[in-house]
């Protein structure tokens, strides 16, 4: 089941000596940070980062499921020790999550924010955040949290507005909602961790409160909101939210504002380092400055801000940003709509699905660059846990819960649970499908059963096989097609062609065919098929998908097929519609199968796109 209320009850499966060899090299959160001068101080050392936003950390919008439209969710346990192991692994000390959500009209989030109306806050997501907080803590990272935010994504500052029938801009100066905002503000520092008993304002985990995400907020709110946030927790540093725009001078003389940071993207700023120059030469002596976002932008780039951000005695920065392993297999994704439909979120530790943005260069040059701020050896990596494997219901449709650091996998098969046992998949990447199963394996026969494991593996090794799933009872065979390519086609006729942009429109789908009107691919030697699913997307719910049969490949005969459609509206993403085709087919000796889009008009609204065929057969052999 996708949607759990008690996220701790989902599927949690750690290795115990991993984490037992891993627990040798943390070093539990001790100090709350302190500031003096232009420096932050761990106790009485200096404190500097290089890391990552990860803005899903506490909340997530990119759980994808084609059955279901609702891509919300809080995470695990499993998905938090994830994270935070990979930002360890990657020699960061802080993350930075994103903002408290907030309930907003017409949004898709659902139950899924942390403040329904005024006053009126969510113990489910708290104890989310209870969660973040403890295994950040334990692994000896510190997590910034904004506390509203400036635009629309999660509900922000004119949803608090909203509340009282107020324009955006009230959120400024009206008493009534800047004494709502107080009240957020309130309950979320005086609360006490559910799961540690140490209240936040006492909790060394938390590195500093942010006023909000790169607000446009007057200074005299933002002088009145830090001194509010002073009164309740004198112990952590508060961080100013203004961070789009440059350096406040009013924020540098506010006593109750300890931290500056700014972000930099190409929409926003021509250059990084001379606007990161800039506020390091307004904040030098003053008070800390970090970067606190930046991005979309390739690796010499990212590599110029860091090494001026370590050279200039800058106390860090974080790169916009991090997703991590899906408890369901795979990652969860994120194409970026500022991202020149190029960059997406960044997988550790890297891999070849991110090639076109250097996934694994950046991935790399962030984890050289957080030890060196830090003066410290560059460490050797280990060999990645032991993956888990889930469920299996069919051979072709195989998933496991990732390793934080694993590079790829192996996949094992045997006729037996204690084995001998067959490499069936080698060096798979859990990076290469977007929410799909990870692997299929094709070479099974009709009528056998099968057991199976999963091998993590990186350039330091190889980690201890997964848990054993059987027996898997194979009862007919399945040929998929995921699209990457025209292997599996026999032939493709009319308005054909390969999709990877926009994948946020579609479940963050890399691989797809579109079938403009006319168009037509085409798979044979399937004999005898006995039935097929076609996962697709359109701007309707009811495309014009043909699935015909055929002995000779030249004259198609229709099957009956059935359209089930998972209702959902563009919202914010301009998501397209999925849709499930199926046919169930009885026709005997029709070794080709045709999949057309019928539709008589060449508009451009009326093409759909396929992201996964699934065909049902029988093994003439047996």
């Amino acid at each position: 089941m996708k949607r759990l209320h008690q996220f701790f009850v989902a599927i949690t499966v750690v290795s115990v000596t991993s984490l037992a060899a891993a627990a040798e090299e943390m070093q539990p959160v001790r100090h709350i940070l302190s500031s003096k001068g232009d420096q932050l101080y761990d106790g009485d050392q200096p404190f500097r980062f290089i890391s990552f936003n990860i803005p899903n950390l506490h909340l997530i919008e990119d759980s994808f499921s084609f059955s279901d439209p609702n891509p919300w969710r809080w995470p695990n346990e499993f998905e938090l020790v994830d994270a935070l192991e990979s930002v360890r692994q990657m020699g960061g000390t802080v993350v930075r999550t994103y903002v408290l959500s907030v309930h907003r009209d017409g949004s898709d989030m659902g139950s899924h924010v942390h403040v329904r109306a005024p006053g009126d806050f969510n113990e489910e997501a708290f104890r989310v955040l209870d969660k973040v907080l403890q295994i950040a803590g334990e692994r000896g990272i510190r997590v910034i949290i904004p506390l509203v935010d400036n635009w629309k994504w999660w509900g922000g500052h004119a949803e608090y507005a909203k509340f009282r029938g107020k324009p955006p801009e009230a959120f400024w100066s009206d008493e009534q909602v800047i004494a709502d905002f107080e009240e957020t503000i309130r309950y979320t520092l005086s609360r006490v961790n559910s799961f540690t008993g140490i209240a936040y304002k006492d909790d060394p985990a938390i590195f500093g409160w942010e006023t909000g995400n790169e607000l446009d907020s007057p200074p005299e709110w933002t002088s009145r909101i830090a001194a509010h946030i002073k009164r309740l927790d004198p112990n952590h540093l508060v961080i100013d939210g203004y961070s789009l725009h440059g350096v406040r001078q009013e924020s540098l003389d506010d006593p109750n504002i300890d931290v500056i940071t700014t972000h930099h993207y190409p929409n926003t700023d021509s250059g990084f380092v001379e606007p990161i120059l800039k506020a390091r030469a307004m904040t030098k002596g003053k008070k800390p400055y970090f970067v606190g976002e930046f991005g979309f932008v390739p690796a010499q780039e990212i590599k110029e801000v860091l090494n001026t951000v370590i050279d200039e005695g800058i106390v860090g920065a974080l790169l916009w940003s991090l997703r991590f392993h899906n408890r369901e297999g795979g990652f969860y994704w994120h194409d970026e709509p500022s991202g020149e439909n190029l960059f997406k979120a960044y997988h550790w530790p890297g891999f070849n699905s991110g090639e076109g943005y250097e996934e694994t260069s950046v991935l790399d040059l962030v984890r050289r660059s957080a030890y060196r701020i830090r003066d410290m050896k560059l460490p050797t990596p280990s060999a990645p846990a032991a993956p888990s494997l889930l469920p299996i219901e069919h051979p072709s449709r195989i998933s496991w819960q990732g390793s934080a650091g694993a590079k790829c996998y192996d996949v094992e098969r045997s006729n037996n649970e204690s084995g001998p046992w067959e490499k069936v998949g080698q060096d798979i990447s859990d990076a290469a499908l977007q929410y799909r199963p990870l692997f299929s394996d094709s070479s099974v026969e009709k009528g056998c059963h099968y057991y199976y494991r999963v091998i993590a593996k990186n350039n330091r090794g190889s980690s201890d096989p997964s848990n054993v799933i059987g027996p898997v009872v194979v009862n007919h065979m399945l040929l998929v097609d995921e699209m990457q390519d025209e292997s599996i086609l026999h032939s493709t006729a009319g308005a054909v062609k390969q999709r990877a942009d926009h994948p946020r429109q579609v479940q963050e789908d890399i691989h797809r065919k579109e079938l403009g009107p006319g168009g037509q691919v085409v798979y044979q030697n399937l004999e005898p098929a006995s039935g097929i699913r076609v996962f697709l997307f359109c701007n309707s719910s009811s495309p014009a998908c043909e699935i015909a049969v055929s002995s000779d490949g030249h004259s198609f005969e229709q099957v009956r097929t059935k359209q089930v459609v998972s209702e959902r509206d563009a919202g914010n993403y301009g998501y397209l519609q999925p849709v499930l085709v199926e046919a169930t087919i009885d026709a005997k000796d029709r070794s080709y199968l045709r999949i057309r889009n019928t539709s008589s008009s060449d508009a451009e609204e009326n093409a759909f796109q396929i992201s996964r065929v699934e065909i049902a057969y029988d093994d003439e052999k047996n």
